[in-house]
C-alpha cells in the first residue's frame, strides 16, 4: 500500500510539471544553448560565467561560430539566443514569424573592429580613405600609404570567410568583389593575431575585446608584440589627434570610424533563462563587465553609494 501511494504521489508530481513535461527554465535555473560570433568570444565567456557564478543552477552551453551560422542556429531552434552585430534581416525575421515567435532584439554595447600590425611595422596610422583604396585594389603596397615604411605587399587577414569582421568591413567600404585584394582568412581571431605576429606585412582585423582587457592575462598576452592602428575618418588627416583607436572612450564618443553595435537576439517564448541573462547584461551589473573589456555599454551601470557622517 505504501509503495502504491508513493508511486501515485510521484506520478502526480510529474503530471503537475507541465503535464509530464520537465519544468521550464527560469532566470535562476536551467540549461540553454547560446550561439555567438567568434569575434565576441572573450565578451560572451565572461558575461555567461559571471551570471552562472551568481546562480549555481544555471548552465550555458556556448557555441562560437561565424556570425551567419550562429544566427541560423537560433533561427532553427538549436540555440535560444545569439550574440551578433546586427538585427535579423526580413527573411530571417520571417522564419520566427512562421513559428509565431515574437522574439526580442536588445543592443547591449558598442564594439570596434581593431586593425593590428606587427611590432616591426612602425606604420600605425591609417585613414578611411587609404583603407578604401586598399579594398578597391588601388593600393597594394605599404609604401603607397602616407606613413608607409616598408616596400612589401599589404596582406589583409581576417578570421573567417563568413565572419562578422569581414562582412562589416566589406559593407563599410561597399566591396562586392575581393578578387583584386590580397586577402587571407584563418579560422579564428586568435589565429589572426598569431599570423600578424609572424608577418610584418600583414594587416589584421579582429574584435577588439580579444586584446582590450588589461586585467585578463590572456588578453595581455595576445596584445603583446602588436600595434593597434589609429584610424581617421578625415580625408586628409594632418596630426596625430585626427586618428582614434577602438578603445572605450573613442567608441563611446563615436570617434572611432570602424565601430559597430553588439546585439542579443532571442527566440525565447517565456520568462526564461535567456531573458534573465539579457536583463543582467543590459540593465544590471553585466554592463560593468562590458566596460572592463573596453567596450561601451548601451546602459551604464549606476552604483548608488550612501555617504554617512
Amino acid at each position: 500500500m505504501i509503495k502504491r501511494f508513493l508511486g501515485i504521489a510521484i506520478l502526480a508530481g510529474l503530471m503537475s510539471c507541465g503535464n509530464g513535461k520537465p519544468p521550464l527554465d527560469n532566470p535562476s535555473r536551467g540549461n540553454i544553448v547560446i550561439a555567438a560570433d567568434e569575434s565576441f568570444q572573450p565578451l560572451v565567456t565572461q558575461l555567461t560565467s559571471a551570471y552562472a557564478g551568481i546562480y549555481p543552477n544555471v548552465h550555458f552551453d556556448v557555441v562560437f561560430k561565424p556570425e551567419q551560422e550562429a544566427i541560423n542556429m537560433m533561427l532553427h531552434d538549436s540555440a535560444r539566443i545569439v550574440f551578433t552585430t546586427r538585427p535579423l534581416r526580413p527573411n530571417e525575421r520571417a522564419v520566427l514569424d512562421k513559428s509565431k515567435i515574437k522574439g526580442a532584439t536588445e543592443k547591449i554595447a558598442t564594439d570596434g573592429v581593431a586593425l593590428i600590425v606587427n611590432k616591426a611595422n612602425t606604420d600605425s596610422l591609417i585613414s578611411m580613405t587609404e583603407l578604401q583604396r586598399i579594398f578597391n585594389g588601388q593600393t597594394k603596397n605599404w609604401n603607397q600609404l602616407k606613413n608607409g615604411n616598408q616596400n612589401s605587399p599589404i596582406t589583409l587577414v581576417f578570421d573567417n570567410n563568413n565572419s562578422s569582421n569581414l562582412e562589416f568591413v566589406l559593407n563599410t567600404f561597399k566591396i562586392k568583389n575581393v578578387t583584386n585584394i590580397r586577402i587571407f582568412t584563418t579560422r579564428s581571431n586568435r589565429e589572426v593575431i598569431n599570423f600578424v605576429r609572424k608577418n610584418p606585412s600583414a594587416l589584421g582585423f579582429i574584435g577588439v575585446n580579444w586584446i582590450s582587457d588589461s586585467d585578463e592575462p590572456l588578453s595581455v598576452e595576445l596584445a603583446s608584440d602588436l600595434r593597434v592602428m589609429g584610424v581617421s575618418d578625415k580625408p586628409n588627416p594632418t596630426k596625430r589627434d585626427d586618428y582614434f583607436q577602438p578603445f572605450q572612450e573613442d567608441l563611446g564618443m563615436q570617434r572611432y570610424p570602424l565601430r559597430r553595435p553588439v546585439y542579443i537576439v532571442s527566440r525565447e517564448t517565456h520568462p526564461g533563462l535567456g531573458g534573465g541573462l539579457i536583463n543582467y547584461i543590459a540593465r544590471d551589473a553585466g554592463s560593468l563587465i562590458i566596460r572592463k573589456l573596453g567596450l561601451w555599454p548601451r546602459i551604464p551601470y549606476d552604483r548608488i553609494i550612501n555617504l554617512t557622517k
